[in-house]
């Protein structure tokens, strides 16, 4: 199975030896940030630094002013932790290996544009804003995140990219010093708490035959039993227990066909810019209405616009099936892996967890990340990608 390791820019610009490193694995491929978010990381091989601090979202090239002169909502440049053109000097280095190299943008997960412009935020029932997860059903955030989409995916050499939280984001964020976990609230609260009641998600549920501001009372009174401790478990069955099945059934309606037109829109954007060939993936969970980096979709609509999907497999291999079941010849299903003990990983049982995936479907692996593994983690990679 091809695999490809993730990086950013900084685990390699600096350390002349990070691109033999990642080859040495036996990877063919690297998914490299070329559009990140705020995070602060370690570099437990770099010769400079041992932790990064990238302060907010930012991109890791140079910006085409052209293209944003004039716009109120634009991609900011990186700070010292990945000056210049950060990505551009690391992809040459790894293709200088004799790896591809695929960019990894993330698009609608950014901390710096909710606090420079607080209305593109998602409003949660209570007034509350998520600063770090722009509301994709506004207009002017759907054509930022396009054009970013286009920028950072098609870079100088790349034969592909990798598009993460294209889609809703919502409450489960891993936010600075994250202390929202003293209520359970299980998928069915966490929908609740991921609704947004912004002016543009207002007309939406209008047209689905909802007035917003009964929806957002309602959905504080079917929350209320949670915040007592009731459990808001069961999937969409509890979405549906807690809001009735009519008016949950209209909140998604909502929800699908936006995130579904913005995922068609970027995507067709993105292959009209790239050279013949592209590879366009899509970070995706198979259930529609789950928020996140890996965005809701569902399987059939998604593999039919993108190349294929990357499945986050860290919790198991069964978020496979779905795309497996509807996938056409020739569309990729990667199935991606923690590789890194200290986040979780497992990469003594990457070998196995890799056959299980390729049973169920897979037809590539993603390792998540070789810059943050420790030397004992990236040996038994090594050692698993040798054996298959």
């Amino acid at each position: 199975m091809r695999a490809s390791a993730f990086l950013y820019p900084w685990d390699v610009n600096g350390d002349p030896e990070a691109a033999a490193r990642t080859a040495a694995l036996g990877v063919r491929q690297v998914t490299l940030a070329s559009a990140y978010h705020s995070t602060r990381a370690l570099t437990p091989r770099h010769p400079r630094h041992r932790v990064v601090t990238a302060e907010h979202a930012a991109v890791l090239y140079p910006l085409d002013e052209s293209r944003w002169a004039e716009r109120v909502l634009r991609p900011h440049p990186a700070g010292d932790w990945a000056p210049g053109d950060a990505y551009g000097e690391a992809a040459a280095a790894l293709a200088g290996a004799g790896l591809d190299v695929h960019t990894w943008v993330v698009l609608a997960h950014n901390s710096r544009m909710g606090e420079d412009h607080p209305s593109t935020s998602v409003v949660n029932a209570y007034g509350d804003r998520y600063p770090w997860a722009p509301c994709v059903a506004q207009p002017a955030t759907r054509a930022h995140l396009t054009d970013l989409a286009v920028e950072a995916a098609v870079r100088p050499g790349a034969a592909g990219t990798e598009l993460e939280s294209l889609g809703w984001y919502g409450l489960a964020h891993l936010h600075a010093h994250d202390k929202i976990g003293g209520v359970p609230l299980g998928d069915a609260g966490h929908y609740l708490m991921s609704l947004c009641f912004c002016a543009a998600c207002a007309d939406g549920y209008d047209r689905h035959g909802l007035d917003a501001e009964e929806l957002a009372s309602f959905v504080r009174s079917a929350l209320d039993p949670v915040w007592r401790g009731a459990p808001s478990d069961g999937g969409w069955a509890g979405v549906e227990k807690l809001l009735g099945a009519e008016t949950a059934a209209a909140t998604r309606a909502w929800r699908d066909a936006v995130a579904r037109s913005l995922q068609e829109e970027t995507v067709r954007s993105v292959r009209s810019a790239a050279p013949p060939g592209f590879q366009i993936l899509l970070h995706a969970d198979p259930v529609s209405f789950h928020c996140g980096a890996n965005a809701g979709v569902d399987p059939r609509h998604i593999l039919s616009v993108a190349d294929g999907v990357v499945v986050p497999c860290a919790g198991g291999t069964g978020l496979l099936t779905p795309f497996a079941e509807t996938a056409a010849p020739g569309k990729v299903l990667a199935a991606n892996f923690t590789v890194v003990s200290g986040m979780g990983g497992r990469p003594e049982t990457l070998a196995a967890d890799a056959s299980r995936a390729a049973e169920l479907g897979a037809t590539e692996l993603r390792l998540y990340h070789a810059g943050l593994a420790s030397d004992q983690d990236l040996e038994r990679v090594r050692q698993a990608l040798a054996g298959m």
